[in-house]
C-alpha cells in the first residue's frame, strides 16, 4: 500500500465533507482502511488525530467566512456542524483567540492550511528488525472493545487495571494483541495475554484468539515504556512502511513485552506485525 498517497486521499474525503457529518468510519472506508488503521496511519504521519484535523479545518473555514462579513453567526455555526451558537462560539474562541462576533468586527483569526503529506528522507539512525514466518497460533488474552479516536488514552489504563486484578495477574500478560479489523464502525479489540499453550483451560474473563499463517516483521525496541514502542509504531509509518518491500495486512499485530523493568532504559520490547512483499 502507497501509505503516503492512501493519507493524501483521505485528507481529500476530508477536505470535501468540512460541512457534512462525515465520520472517521466514512473516511477509513472511502481508503479503504480499518477505521483503527486509518486513524493509527493519519495520526502517526501527520501527528494530529483525523478528528482533530477536521475540526481545526472546519474552525479554519469558519473564521474566513465569518471575515467576509456577508454570513451569519448562527448560519455558520450550522453549516460546520456544530448544534448551537453557544457551543460553536465556545469552540471558535478557543480556536482563534477570538469570538465570532469580534472576528465580523475585523479581530484576526488563526488560519491552518490543508495538510499535505510527503515523504522527507532523514539519515543515519537504525532500525532493528527481523522478518519471520510463523505458524498458525491460538492466544488466550482478557481483551476489550476500544474507541479509534480514544485508544491511545484508554489503553493504558487498561493494562493497569488488569495487574489491579489478581486473577487476571496469575496470567501471564506478555503480549498486547490489536485486532484491527474485528469490529464495525471505528471501533477495536484490544487484548492482553499469552499463548494459549501457557495456560490450562480458558480462565473467566479470557477468550481465545486464532492468529492465521503470517510473515512478520519483527521490530526491537529499546527503552522505558510506553515512550519506546511509541515511538517504534511512528518509525514504522513513517520510515519503513513508505519505502519497504513490504506492505502491513490490515489483521492482528502483537507487542511483545519481555521480562525486565520496562521503566529501565536498555529495556527491550518488540512490535510485530504481518506483511506480504508489496
Amino acid at each position: 500500500m502507497d501509505w503516503i498517497k492512501t493519507i493524501n486521499q483521505a485528507i481529500a474525503c476530508m477536505e470535501d465533507h468540512l460541512t457534512d457529518g462525515i465520520t472517521l468510519a466514512d473516511i477509513a472506508k472511502h481508503v479503504h482502511l480499518s477505521a483503527f488503521h486509518f486513524h493509527r496511519a493519519f495520526s502517526l504521519l501527520t501527528g494530529m488525530s483525523p478528528a482533530e484535523y477536521l475540526r481545526k479545518r472546519r474552525l479554519s473555514q469558519a473564521g474566513a467566512d465569518l471575515m467576509n462579513g456577508e454570513e451569519k453567526v448562527i448560519d455558520v455555526a450550522m453549516k460546520y456542524g456544530y448544534d448551537s451558537p453557544e457551543s460553536f462560539t465556545k469552540a471558535f474562541t478557543r480556536f482563534h483567540g477570538a469570538s465570532p462576533m469580534q472576528v465580523k468586527k475585523g479581530s484576526p483569526i488563526q488560519f491552518m492550511n490543508r495538510f499535505t503529506v510527503r515523504i522527507t528522507i532523514e539519515g543515519g539512525s537504525i532500525m532493528e528488525y527481523r522478518i519471520e514466518k510463523w505458524e498458525e497460533m491460538d492466544l488466550l488474552v482478557h481483551a476489550k472493545t476500544f474507541h479509534a479516536e480514544t485508544g491511545n488514552q484508554e489503553i493504558p489504563k487498561f493494562w493497569d487495571a488488569y495487574y489491579a486484578n489478581e486473577a487476571y495477574r496469575r496470567i501471564p500478560g506478555y503480549l498486547g494483541v490489536c485486532a484491527q479489523q474485528k469490529t464495525d464502525g471505528d471501533g477495536f479489540r484490544y487484548g492482553i495475554g499469552c499463548r494459549a499453550s501457557d495456560v490450562e483451560g480458558v480462565p473467566e474473563g479470557f477468550e481465545i484468539l486464532h492468529i492465521p499463517a503470517y510473515t512478520w516483521a519483527v521490530f526491537k525496541c529499546v527503552g522505558p515504556m510506553p515512550g519506546a514502542i511509541q515511538a517504534m509504531w511512528e518509525r514504522i509509518y513513517k520510515e519503513w512502511l513508505p519505502v519497504s518491500e513490504y506492505e502491513l495486512i490490515p489483521d492482528y499485530d502483537l507487542e511483545h513485552y519481555l521480562p525486565g523493568d520496562s521503566s529501565a532504559p536498555d529495556y527491550v520490547s518488540e512490535i510485530c506485525i504481518p506483511v506480504k512483499k508489496s
